[in-house]
């Protein structure tokens, strides 16, 4: 039993990293991206048009201002969504083929608690959804459904709005945050090894913790590209949300040690 124990704390076995670390993932991030434009840019727009249908969707039912709360929903949901890039980073790593179709029917060694992780996020989601309407009636009262036109100003020019800002801003922050420590390693992990969900998400926040300035780091340079994206009406997403994804593997191979050899049955 002793030494059943050891391997499993010496599997989960968090690296330190440098501060530049982040930048360091970003290159290998892009460098996957070039590799396999066909499935990285594919995955890319695939994402990026189902937000702009959901921006469409929002306009025409006079909606608009849930684009941001909803535009929010990247930082809980975007972990989950960029599964297939982590595989695709996999492939590259270890030589396979990287198809789009690949991407489909990836092998999870822990396919239960991946989808556990992903409905926990689902419900994070919806919380954060129903906290951003509760802010909307708290601070706009009878006049949460904002005219298009009116968006900017309202929430720019009005004491009502602002609050709304910074409020949300600051909720939205805080739930961010404990989704990004929780994910920065967990769902990769999942896929690669057996673990349960509570064990990757530990093994995450240990990552964070050991790392306390490079993770900051990485999380405001996921925080500038998605901005990036977002004011370009999502048309960045194209080439941001990959490089993200790609990204994240590497950070996920670089902080989280490999499987002792004694141990290892398959590349981790």
């Amino acid at each position: 039993m002793a030494t059943a124990q050891i391997s499993t704390i010496e599997v989960h076995k968090v690296n330190k990293v440098p501060f530049d670390a982040p930048w360091k993932w970003l290159a290998a991030g892009s460098r996957d991206i070039m590799r396999a434009p066909q499935v990285s840019l594919a995955y890319g727009a695939v994402f990026t048009a189902i937000s702009l249908l959901i921006a469409f969707a929002l306009y025409v039912s006079g909606a608009l201002y849930l684009v941001l709360p909803l535009a929010g929903g990247f930082f809980l949901l975007g972990p989950m969504v960029a599964v297939g890039l982590y595989e695709t980073s996999r492939r590259l790593e270890e030589g396979e083929t990287v198809k789009f179709s690949d991407m489909l029917k990836f092998g999870v060694r822990s396919p239960g608690q991946l989808a556990f992780m992903g409905a926990f996020l689902l419900i994070i989601y919806f919380i954060w959804m129903d906290l951003a309407f509760l802010l909307f009636m708290l601070f706009l009262g009878p006049y949460t459904l904002v005219q298009v036109d009116t968006i900017i100003p309202t929430l720019l020019f009005t004491a009502n709005g602002l609050g709304l800002l910074i409020v949300g801003t600051l909720v939205g922050s805080v739930l961010a945050a404990l989704v990004f420590a929780a994910t920065a390693v967990s769902i990769p992990l999942l896929m690669r090894r057996k673990v349960d969900a509570v064990t990757a998400a530990v093994t995450s926040f240990q990552a964070v913790a050991l790392n306390p300035a490079p993770m900051f780091l990485w999380g405001v340079l996921i925080v500038g590209m998605m901005a990036v994206a977002f004011a370009t009406l999502f048309i960045g997403m194209i080439i941001i949300f990959p490089l993200i994804g790609h990204a994240t593997w590497h950070a996920y191979r670089s902080l989280v040690a490999p499987v002792p050899a004694k141990n290892k049955k398959s590349k981790s």
